[in-house]
């Protein structure tokens, strides 16, 4: 029964996954963090073209002493690719990313000159 994939609810997760992502907006910014326990910054990429902000990278296997018999694994590896339209009034030349502890921040500040919501006063 441990030989067969009994246990692996996703057969395909050794060759993809999706990162959990959260996003959330201040006053000055879009803020995104990608939950990527397990990647080297160096397997990561992020690109802005055309208003589309992709992140994409490689979580590899660990090739680990087969001391260990592992009857259930978890763990997704492989690629992932996660893309967002951004809004017209960021400001794409100031995005910064920083990446801690599994978690790669975004964030993505918002331009003041592109302002899209303003109140005018009826007179």
């Amino acid at each position: 029964m441990f030989n067969d994939n009994f246990f692996n609810a996703n057969p395909n997760a050794e060759h993809s996954f999706v990162p959990s992502v959260d996003i959330a907006e201040t006053e000055t910014a879009f803020e995104i963090q990608f939950a990527i326990p397990g990647i080297d910054k160096k397997d990561l990429n992020i690109d802005l073209n055309d208003g589309v902000l992709s992140v994409s990278g490689e979580r590899k296997v660990q090739n680990e002493k087969n001391e260990k018999n592992f009857h259930s694994i978890e763990t997704s590896y492989g690629s992932f690719k996660r893309s967002f339209q951004l809004p017209d009034h960021v400001n794409v030349d100031k995005v910064d990313a920083k990446y801690d502890a599994g978690i790669l921040h975004v964030t993505i500040p918002k331009d003041e000159k592109k302002i899209l919501k303003k109140t005018i006063k009826v007179s």
